[in-house]
């Protein structure tokens, strides 16, 4: 989920698209979220880790 908000904040930088940057910026906020949690022992969507 990182990586695709990565890209997609790459795309919307590129071509110009606030949404696009937008939806990445989320995307990368969540997938740290995510991340944190599942690195800490917390179960994430049923998931003991989370990758």
């Amino acid at each position: 989920m990182i990586v695709l908000g990565v890209i997609l904040l790459v795309v919307g930088l590129v071509a110009g698209l606030g949404i696009l940057w937008t939806i990445g910026i989320i995307l990368v906020v969540i997938g740290i979220i995510l991340w944190i949690l599942g690195s800490v022992g917390h179960a994430v969507g049923g998931r003991r880790h989370y990758w």
